[in-house]
């Protein structure tokens, strides 16, 4: 990320600086927070320079300059630039089982989540319908606020250039403008992507991906497993947004007569259903699923997650072959399972794979918990505002 001259856009100074501001809002959104002295350095700006263009984000309610504490210092400490509090995005995840609803600060802040189960998958109409209810059940935490957007974080395949849900297995979904009809009922601007591929986003902007330049992200939801992928400091989305189907990958040999294209899928053999069957339960986010399986002594419990942390290994093992990423960072129930036996994963992983491959790819878990599908999606929110700050607020 670096900041632009006057000369580089034909001395358009009004381009300049909203490109610069758009700059050193991103530096502030990733790092929560940087003393001015450090954009300074950061962005090559002088120091009036940056003066003025973090006096013009603190005017617009974008960014907050606090004075630190000088006890104990010589000379007058540099004042900190934070994100603001009231600049908020608004996320969204449906899901088989309940539709997930968020508000994230920038900066990465999760502040509010609200999961409503529904007894069946939403329909698109059921889960635009309960997204606007609880949204506008918010609408008081957000009336100081500026709220970019909302972003929608989909299990299934969206197409980049406009959002439409062109596939959701697991929902029933196909052709849906997901994202026209929420902005339609709410009134906000609405973005939508993979669920998985939000993942990876907020992973490399606050979690166990940070500072990676090429690393896989594999995430477990209800409605199976999805990836993404981060090549060169690139998201790598393909070139229509569908890269990153790691669920639909075969890793058995099995071969359906009847012609089904998902046998011996990924997520076929590595489910979140089998996993709630072996502790007795029907329901259960990633966090309780966890502590259940942890403990657990039952030996059916523990031969499960074996069965399926060795058919993960098979994707894991070929992810590595193609990708060579540095980093694989497991989300989801995925990090669930891992968490009850990591060196099971990862000597089988190690046992299939290039012995100078395997030293290159360290495997971890998300580090962003359930939150991780709400900052993503907020990521995407955001995305519009990092790039040209004051153009989304002369739009709210």
């Amino acid at each position: 990320m670096t900041t632009i001259t006057e000369s580089a856009l034909g001395n358009n100074n009004e381009l300049v600086r909203r490109r610069n501001l758009g700059v050193i809002l991103s530096l502030v959104h990733a790092s929560g927070g940087l003393s001015r002295s450090t954009l300074t350095r950061e962005t090559g700006l002088n120091r009036s320079t940056i003066g003025a263009l973090v006096g013009d984000l603190a005017e617009h309610g974008l960014v907050e300059v606090l004075t630190p504490d000088s006890a104990g210092t010589v000379g007058r400490p540099s004042p900190i630039v934070s994100p603001a509090p009231g600049v908020v995005a608004l996320a969204v995840n449906p899901e088989i089982d309940a539709v997930t609803i968020g508000i994230v600060r920038l900066g990465g802040e999760l502040v509010t989540r609200v999961r409503y189960p529904t007894d069946a998958p939403p329909t698109p109409v059921e889960a635009v319908r309960i997204s606007a209810a609880v949204i506008d059940g918010m609408r008081g935490e957000l009336q100081a606020n500026l709220v970019a957007g909302i972003g929608v974080a989909v299990p299934g395949l969206v197409r980049a250039s406009d959002g439409l849900v062109r596939w959701a297995p697991h929902l029933g979904w196909r052709d849906v403008p997901f994202a026209e009809m929420l902005a339609e009922a709410t009134g906000y601007r609405v973005v939508a992507a993979n669920d998985a591929t939000l993942g990876a986003m907020a992973e490399r902007a606050f979690g166990a991906a940070r500072g990676i330049d090429d690393f896989i992200y594999l995430n477990g939801g209800a409605s199976g497993i999805g990836g993404g992928i981060v090549a060169g400091g690139v998201p790598v989305a393909g070139k229509a947004g569908y890269a990153g189907e790691f669920g639909h990958v075969r890793v058995t040999g099995e071969v359906n007569a009847g012609g089904d294209p998902e046998a011996g899928a990924l997520e076929r053999s590595v489910n979140r259903a089998a996993l709630l069957a072996a502790v007795g339960r029907t329901d259960a986010e990633a966090d309780r699923l966890e502590a259940a399986l942890l403990a657990s002594d039952d030996e059916h419990v523990r031969a499960e997650v074996r069965r399926q942390l060795d058919h993960l290994s098979v994707s894991l093992r070929n992810a590595i072959a193609v990708l060579n990423p540095e980093r694989i960072v497991l989300g989801g129930f995925l990090a669930s399972l891992f968490a009850v036996d990591p060196e099971h994963l990862r000597s089988r992983v190690a046992a299939q794979v290039l012995p100078v491959a395997d030293e290159e790819a360290e495997i971890v878990r998300a580090e962003l918990g359930q939150g991780i599908l709400m900052i993503g999606a907020a990521e995407l929110a955001f995305r519009d505002l990092l790039v040209d700050p004051l153009g989304i607020v002369a739009r709210a």
